[in-house]
């Protein structure tokens, strides 16, 4: 099991010592499958301070660029996040019946009706999940058709298109730290489109092409949340949710101050404006399971963190530099 925690180093790192690194854990915890938590922690830690040492290092690409694409990784997912139960029981043939809180019917045929739903061809999580995809292959001249169709088919919610009909469009959507984001919100859509059309003006080389194993928890996500229907409105659904979110907030305050570069500023700030306008544009809407200026300390406290985290390490690396 040690071998897992090798995935959070990069693939050089894991050529170069990755054997080393198994034989020192297995010397230091002999008959362990795994290290102490504190020893996961740190070893966790130094694997995303290399990850991010060697994103740096690579200067095929300006860090504005790459933090645009996070961004608009980030705002993908985002997206998908409501409607994991309905594409996987979309992409099964699977009809939840009552189980499915806010999709009152998800049929695969394009005349397969619920009450009081329009028929309808596919389901509406299909846009944010190609985005997805297309992005993390560095492919954003896919992705920005689909983040358009998002943008008409949220602003045509109880019109006369039947392509993704009115389900899934209506209902709950996604909590996490406050204010529901459905496909009404329009400023999520609006600025995935945005951040898709400056990816696709540059050369496609000049992305970042991730391997398909990232679309591994993508996939574990949609089969937890179809098979034991779990939705966005479920408690347990938003405390696994926070505690991702979380992570990933320390990832980039981990990588920042181990590199000192701003490109990890974008996507923790993309992430905290569509929050943010979430909650100011529908007070009601917000889920009260934090008090209010504990969610918004939560959303906006990040930013200036990781800027002074920048700030301060490209300000010792100066230093440094100049008493050599």
């Amino acid at each position: 099991m040690n071998r897992l925690l090798l995935a959070a180093y990069p693939e050089s790192y894991r050529c170069r010592r990755g054997e080393e690194l198994l034989a020192c854990l297995s010397e230091a915890y002999p008959g362990r499958s795994w290290p102490p938590p504190r020893e996961i922690a740190a070893l966790v830690r130094a694997g995303v301070q290399a990850r991010a040492r060697a994103t740096v290092d690579d200067v095929a690409r300006p860090w504005w660029l790459d933090g645009i694409h996070l961004a608009a990784l980030v705002l993908a997912t985002l997206a998908l996040v409501p409607y994991l139960q309905d594409v996987w029981h979309w992409a099964l043939h699977i009809d939840p019946g009552r189980d499915a809180i806010a999709f009152r019917f998800s049929g695969w045929y394009p005349w397969a009706q619920g009450p009081g739903t329009r028929t309808r061809l596919l389901p509406y999580g299909l846009l944010p999940l190609v985005c997805l995809v297309a992005l993390l292959r560095g492919r954003a001249w896919i992705a920005l058709p689909a983040a358009v169709m998002m943008i008409h088919a949220g602003a045509t919610v109880g019109g006369s298109a039947t392509l993704f009909g009115d389900e899934g469009k209506q209902g709950l959507g996604y909590y996490g730290l406050g204010a529901p984001l459905t496909a009404r919100d329009l400023v999520l859509s609006g600025a995935l489109c945005t951040a898709c059309t400056v990816l696709a003006a540059c050369r496609p080389g000049r992305l970042r092409r991730h391997p398909y194993r990232w679309l591994i928890p993508v996939a574990l996500a949609m089969s937890v949340a179809g098979g034991l229907h779990i939705t966005s409105v479920s408690p347990s659904f938003q405390r696994g949710l926070f505690v991702l979110e979380a992570a990933a907030v320390v990832a980039a305050w981990v990588a920042t101050s181990a590199t000192g570069d701003r490109r990890w500023l974008i996507p923790v700030t993309a992430f905290a404006v569509i929050h943010t306008q979430a909650i100011v544009a529908r007070p009601s809407w917000f889920t009260r399971s934090l008090p209010d200026l504990a969610v918004f300390l939560l959303l906006i406290a990040p930013l200036p963190v990781l800027a002074i985290t920048a700030r301060r390490r490209r300000d010792r690396a100066l230093l440094d530099r100049g008493q050599r």
